[in-house]
């Protein structure tokens, strides 16, 4: 098992369905399953 951490920022995490679709996508399902997965996001505001 592997800690994969992913760091996102800007408009790929503009709206609450940015978000989603960043962390739903990004990383096939396979992956997300055998895996501790991290996702950190930073924005402004």
């Amino acid at each position: 098992m592997a800690l994969i951490v992913q760091k996102y920022g800007g408009t790929s995490v503009g709206t609450i369905e940015w978000i989603h679709r960043v962390t739903e996508t990004d990383v096939p399902a396979p992956v997300r399953e055998a895996n501790q997965f991290v996702c950190k996001l930073f924005a402004k505001g």
